[in-house]
């Protein structure tokens, strides 16, 4: 609604010729939304409660039964092989926008959070009025993130069939209950204020179908109307009800299930009591009336300047090769063969974009017809465009993981060969759409020596596009790190970034990423998680290092874990506590690189008599890598207790300050534990016998802080060793006495044991004992422990002192602060 005098400044598109102005076809990515408050991009009211739906890599947002009226306007993330595209556009979305965000063109406020208002551009981040952002020049730059940000142009990835879920990798756990949200039952019809409530008096309710798919699938929409109410009324009521922008005298209402048919000057008048609408109304069927001749608008399936479509009329004998001279004629391209272009029909659903091309004999009118008697709302968001003949070259990528490690080329194809009847050709290239679906989602069903495997769809990165002083940023998000906020952090830096650059690790793990980006020539990574997703992103990554054109890519962390010890000594942060993704990204951005040491853990189990002689082979050698520390006994024992309490109740450990306080209850529970390690240890450092002195815990260091930032080797001054760094080639030997000691380390009051520094450790253990890596416990057999450095220095990001600074000000600008800090839940 809007005043008459208001009405010239209006520059808002209602929600019924969205479908009008997309520029290339983009299906969106619907989960479940946050309890935030936002405006419904369809019906521009409120969405709050279970029931909102938004994209998961744009800031679209729905009400459950507003999404199938929502059309496929998502953003561009890499190339369409069907659809050519021109210089890459600002990609605007309106409405949802920060409180403080202000115009890019007058430097007003333009943010609101009572109505929907303002223009913001989902790649670059500027904002606008809706009255304003016209006057924006249409290139994005892609803004602060650019140097970082993958481009669309730099990404192919042929899809066709699979849909956005499986093509940005979102586990189907995400959208388990939204993958039908078109076949919604008739309670998503109500009003959003209120159940199916009884008409107000002089009024009635109709269930409104708008083609035979939805009847069959019960989806309607109610109207309610006066029961005295002309045909041509009650038919302009349905066709908003379906966001259509046709005429009603097109149109015309049948009895579902009956043979009766309102005509235009009908009077609609049903004085039924309530005990006959049970259903809550009586139901209509809309249909468009027969038409002899139409104008149809056909899209260039090429760049080009000046109007995007053309309008073509079609009578009832015209076909797809028949209107392809007079569309040629329109775009100028009258000279060129008809016969070598085609009519292509494009269904532009929210949920999937599919393509089918027409035959030449193919009936134009006919085929609208059929499109309308199914689904008038699909017909609104049906175009045709006109495209080459040329069959472009197939290339589906698919990633099989889950299979047994160390064999050769030719046994992984044995493998595939035998267990998803395909050949061996097909292990990552595809060049066929249809097998590449099959062998996908035959792959998820399938298990190779009872181990399930994965199966991902990876897009194709053209590096040499990549612009000069771009360095990409792959990150992976742990969803199930910090509770919720791993969900939200890879919701956020998928709004973000590219979705192509932005990993899931907990489908498909590190190696993934790793594969997508292995021809870049530069390229960062960002682990968001504890320090055990970062020692397994580090560990995939020495694996395959041999395979990457950048073999040594700095990595940076967002802390979400309990301890999170190495984000402490990199200055990351104790924990993510909720600041804006976007200046995290630019922190990242401005980290300095810093390099640190890596240790391999050899660990021979064997039977050690009392004389410290070798009896006999236990079970097979463990070799492991370690990053931050080792321990032995009483504080991998703590940490053992505590792993196992996770394992029994796994929902209760959703926060830090709950994992803290477990970790408190499991260290007074063994207060007065007694263990004398220096009976049940022999310890030699760089070849030389250490003798040790009684305590109930020892301690390898890698960095300077252990167990949740406290700072076990101390600070003061020692002639007899050297200050410790990451990056010395040393580790610190440390013991403890008992839980005391370590709680009084915890709180600041003392230091550990120093006991030596050195680059080669051999430990013989003579009894059964609790170990510790970097956070994960288990006990270890008797027998021979050797720790040594492991191959190169890994490159590390360490935040900058003085955005560090900026960012614990929080001092935060309307134009930088990104929208999806606010879905953060914080």
């Amino acid at each position: 609604m809007c005043h008459e005098k208001c009405l010239k400044t209006l520059r808002s598109v209602c929600s019924c010729m969205s479908p009008a102005l997309i520029r290339v076809p983009v299906a969106h990515c619907f989960g479940p939304a946050g309890h935030k408050k936002r405006f419904c991009c369809v019906c521009r009211k409120q969405t709050e409660g279970s029931s909102a739906l938004r994209c998961e890599v744009c800031e679209l947002h729905v009400h459950a039964d507003c999404a199938a009226f929502s059309c496929a306007d998502c953003r561009t993330s890499h190339l369409d092989v069907t659809l050519e595209q021109d210089t890459f556009h600002h990609h605007w979305r309106e409405g949802n926008l920060a409180s403080a965000a202000r115009c890019e063109v007058c430097r007003r406020s333009c943010g609101s959070s009572d109505v929907m208002a303002g223009m913001r551009c989902e790649w670059c981040g500027i904002t606008s009025h809706a009255a304003c952002y016209l006057s924006v020049p249409p290139e994005c730059t892609l803004g602060r993130l650019r140097c970082m940000l993958l481009h669309p142009a730099c990404v192919r990835l042929d899809s066709r069939n699979f849909s956005k879920m499986h093509c940005y990798r979102i586990t189907e756990s995400c959208s388990h209950d939204l993958d039908n949200f078109d076949d919604v039952d008739s309670s998503s019809a109500v009003p959003k204020d209120g159940q199916l409530a009884a008409p107000e008096s002089g009024k009635q309710s109709l269930k409104v179908f708008d083609g035979d798919d939805a009847v069959k699938r019960g989806f309607f929409r109610l109207v309610s109307i006066l029961r005295a109410t002309r045909n041509e009324e009650v038919v302009e009521a349905a066709l908003r009800a379906f966001y259509l922008p046709d005429e009603p005298q097109d149109y015309e209402l049948h009895e579902v299930g009956g043979t009766q048919r309102l005509h235009s000057d009908d009077i609609l008048n049903r004085n039924s009591g309530p005990d006959n609408r049970k259903d809550g109304g009586d139901a209509w069927l809309l249909r468009a009336k027969p038409r002899d001749a139409e104008v149809i608008k056909v899209y260039a399936g090429w760049p080009r300047s000046g109007p995007a479509f053309v309008s073509v009329s079609v009578s009832k004998s015209s076909t797809a090769a028949s209107v392809l001279p007079e569309v040629l004629s329109q775009l100028d391209r009258q000279d060129e063969d008809a016969s070598t272009f085609s009519l292509m029909e494009v269904s532009m659903s929210s949920k999937q974009v599919q393509r089918q091309t027409l035959t030449p004999q193919e009936n134009i009118v006919d085929k609208l017809q059929e499109i309308r008697k199914a689904s008038l709302r699909q017909m609104n968001q049906t175009r045709f465009y006109i495209v080459e003949n040329k069959k472009p070259e197939v290339q589906v990528n698919l990633l099989i993981g889950g299979l047994p490690p160390l064999l050769t080329k030719e046994e992984y194809g044995q493998l595939i060969q035998e267990h998803l009847t395909a050949k061996s050709a097909v292990a990552l290239r595809i060049s066929c759409f249809s097998e590449a679906e099959r062998i996908y989602m035959l792959a998820k069903d399938t298990a190779v020596n009872n181990k399930t495997l994965t199966s991902l769809v990876v897009p194709e990165i053209e590096h040499h596009r990549l612009g000069g002083g771009v360095c990409p940023l792959l990150v992976f998000v742990n969803p199930k790190s910090g509770g919720l906020k791993g969900r939200e952090l890879l919701y956020s830096f998928r709004k973000l970034l590219n979705p192509h650059q932005v990993f899931d690790i907990s489908n498909g793990g590190p190696l993934a990423g790793l594969h997508t980006f292995r021809e870049i020539p530069r390229f960062r990574v960002l682990v968001c998680g504890g320090d055990g997703t970062v020692g397994w992103v580090l560990g995939v990554l020495e694996a395959v290092r041999h395979k990457l054109v950048c073999r040594e890519p700095p990595i940076g962390i967002v802390p979400l874990g309990t301890g999170n010890d190495l984000a402490r000594i990199l200055r990351w942060g104790a924990g993510y506590s909720g600041e804006d993704p976007h200046h995290i990204l630019v922190s990242v951005d401005e980290a300095d690189e810093v390099l640190m040491d890596r240790w391999t853990i050899l660990l021979d189990a064997q039977d050690i008599s009392e004389d410290g002689k070798d009896n006999g082979f236990l079970e097979p050698p463990k070799i492991v890598q370690m990053n931050n520390y080792f321990g032995l006994g009483i504080d991998a024992e703590l940490s053992l207790d505590f792993h196992q309490a996770r394992e029994d109740d796994p929902d209760k450990f959703t926060s830090r300050f709950h994992n803290k306080g477990v970790y408190v209850k499991v260290g007074l529970q063994k207060i007065s534990y007694t263990r004398s390690l220096h009976k049940e240890l022999q310890l030699q450092v760089d070849a030389q016998n250490v003798p040790l002195p009684n305590i109930e815990g020892l301690i390898f260091l890698n960095i300077p802080s252990w167990g949740s930032g406290a700072d076990l080797w101390g600070s003061e001054a020692d002639g007899r060793h050297g200050r410790p760094s990451i990056d010395d080639g040393l580790l610190e030997v440390v013991g403890v006495t008992g839980v005391v000691h370590m709680g009084q380390v915890q709180s600041g009051m003392r230091s550990g044991i120093r006991i030596a520094q050195g680059n080669y450790i051999r430990l013989t253990v003579s009894k059964p004992i609790p170990v510790q890596v970097d956070g994960e416990p288990w006990i270890q057999p008797p027998g021979h422990i050797i720790i040594s450095a492991a191959g190169p220095k890994v490159r590390m990001l360490r935040k900058s002192k003085q955005k560090q600074k900026k960012s614990s000000a929080g001092v935060k600008d309307g134009r930088s602060e990104s929208p999806s800090s606010r879905d953060g839940g914080h």
